[in-house]
């Protein structure tokens, strides 16, 4: 009997199992109607679909089923006859003969075909998203999504991660995206956060001995949707004791790579480090997609004297655009704007010509700058070379954002290219109050050699974080943890922090650490950006079974609603008067 044959009370084979191995052996399938075809009075076809495939199946006589009834079928396997063979179908060799069929549930017509032949508006797929679940795509995207965490968790267990799962009702925590609010029911007046993620509780695991912890975790965030964000989204979570910045980027690299290989049959190489300082200043972004080749190039010192006012700044990036002396002026004008709508006071353009350069600047040029323009990554004919002087960081960014509107291909389209991106910024600028803010969280330990930066130059600080991107999506970051005190309290008051509000704040966790916190550090992945890549998608509702639209509503069950006066009265709450 082969391997993949299920028996059941009421199957003996799921559909793609039917093969020649079993001809002449009478046998049951249940499942869906997939087509119905009569041939005259005594005969009717019936393509008998499961979450495996579908299997012909020859029935004698009439038979009254529509699509999508469920049933189930008993017949012979018998090989198809000859001109009959359909070679699409994993069971195209086969069929299921003189069959007998029991309607398990009958069905009303679906509101859209299930066969993947056409489009269907995502409305109507996420209002009767259950019939839409049934089609071969989602079935495939959601089973990829099962092989990937059972990878992720052999990989964790294999690296000597224990699994522990941290509370989805947690106190509220000022750090971080906003959350969304339970109220409590037996504390009027008080409430529960869900959490954005798992950090303080798994820091703690640290200080309670469990050593190397992970969890694929539920999160949820109350921010803006997007193709890469939901309310809802799982991830795996991990910390570690004892351990540095590389123990943690190979315990997730071993991860991802297992991941991978589960879903792609093929395992990629070693992923590739840059600093967040290289990604900017190369890329524009600390997510880069390497997959794109166009890099940014430092022209500031070609311009430092320059008499030309458009490039009168800090810093001066430029990008060569192969063949992109195409570009029409309507185009040009395009990026303009968009350089304009990112910060940037312009955009010089410069076609190269065999003869030299064709831009509106050309003639307020001195040879030399010119020479720095066709020098540009070799720019050759027919190239197009951009300009942004501005800046540091704004001119790296404007750039940055304009060479993935040139030259992004899909986020799922493959080549995979993974990059761990290292030492952020500890500190990404000042608030309103003059006090420093954080671009992690503020327990990220500073990078050990920039220690004494702190109060003397503190935007000059490295953290140990890290980030993990593929093909331009940030699939998720981490850090080594401060759990030094006298770290500790020189990044509060760098923050602008005093003792009694850290104590309001984060006194369960400093109150932790007074017992002994062992050197530790972290890192969290999004599953459903690394699935949806895997399968194709440009959007992760595509591998998640009950998404949210861009508004934040559930088609399928009408959530969110309004809830009853009596739930509202066991609650403590009360309402405002609508207008």
């Amino acid at each position: 009997m082969p391997q993949n044959v299920e028996t059941t009370t009421l199957r003996d084979l799921l559909c793609a199992s039917v093969n020649a191995e079993l001809v002449g052996r009478r046998v049951s399938v249940c499942g869906w109607v997939a087509k119905r075809r009569e041939h005259g009075e005594h005969l009717a076809f019936v393509d008998l679909r499961d979450y495996t495939g579908v299997v012909q199946c020859v029935v004698p006589g009439s038979l009254d089923v529509r699509s999508e009834y469920v049933v189930r079928v008993t017949g012979t396997v018998a090989r198809r006859p000859d001109g009959t063979v359909n070679e699409k179908l994993a069971t195209g060799h086969v069929e299921l003969t003189e069959c007998d069929v029991d309607v398990l549930s009958v069905a009303e017509p679906p509101p859209f075909q299930l066969d993947d032949r056409v489009d269907i508006d995502e409305q109507v797929r996420l209002r009767y998203r259950y019939l839409d679940l049934r089609r071969e795509k989602m079935q495939s995207n959601l089973r990829l999504r099962a092989k990937v965490n059972s990878s992720l968790r052999r990989s964790m267990e294999s690296q000597g991660f224990c699994e522990v799962e941290t509370p989805l009702l947690w106190a509220p925590t000022p750090e971080g995206a906003r959350e969304f609010v339970v109220p409590s029911r037996l504390r009027h007046g008080e409430f529960y956060v869900l959490p954005q993620s798992p950090q303080i509780a798994k820091q703690l695991l640290m200080v309670g001995g469990f050593d190397r912890y992970y969890q694929i975790a539920r999160c949820m965030r109350d921010e803006d949707l997007r193709a890469d964000r939901q309310f809802e989204f799982t991830q795996l979570d991990l910390e570690a004791s004892f351990v540095t910045q590389a123990d943690v980027l190979g315990f997730v690299t071993e991860a991802v790579l297992d991941a991978a290989e589960a879903a792609t049959g093929v395992r990629p190489g070693p992923i590739e480090t840059m600093t967040w300082k290289e990604a900017l200043d190369r890329y524009g972004t600390d997510k880069p997609d390497l997959r794109i080749g166009l890099t940014l190039h430092d022209l500031s010192s070609a311009f430092a004297t320059t008499d030309v006012k458009a490039f009168s700044a800090p810093t001066v990036k430029a990008i060569r655009v192969p063949g992109g002396a195409t570009f029409s002026r309507a185009r040009l004008d395009q990026l303009t704007d968009q350089a304009k709508s990112l910060g940037a006071k312009g955009l010089a353009w410069f076609r190269v010509t065999a003869s030299g350069l064709d831009s509106p600047l050309d003639r307020f040029l001195n040879d030399d700058e010119r020479t720095a323009v066709r020098g540009v990554d070799g720019a050759g004919e027919g190239d197009l070379v951009l300009i942004v002087a501005d800046e540091y960081e704004r001119a790296c960014k404007v750039l940055g954002a304009l060479r993935l509107a040139i030259a992004a291909p899909p986020v799922s389209e493959g080549p995979y290219r993974y990059l761990w991106v290292t030492e952020f910024p500890l500190f990404e600028g000042v608030d309103d109050d003059g006090n420093l803010v954080s671009a992690h969280h503020p327990f990220t330990m500073p990078h050990l050699d920039d220690l004494d930066l702190i109060e003397n130059d503190p935007l000059r600080v490295r953290s140990q974080s890290y980030d993990l991107v593929l093909n331009g999506w940030e699939l998720g970051s981490g850090s080594v943890r401060i759990h030094r005190a006298d770290v500790q309290s020189r990044i509060f008051k760098a923050l602008g922090i005093s003792d009694d509000e850290a104590q309001s704040r984060f006194g369960f966790l400093l109150g932790a650490f007074r017992y002994g916190a062992p050197p530790h550090a972290g890192f969290a992945f999004g599953i459903d950006r690394l699935v949806a890549i895997f399968a194709g998608e440009e959007n992760i509702r595509e591998v998640i079974a009950y998404p949210k639209t861009q508004s934040g509503t559930d088609l399928m069950t009408g959530a969110p609603k309004a809830i009853g006066e009596r739930q509202l009265r066991d609650l403590g709450l009360r309402l405002p008067p609508k207008g």
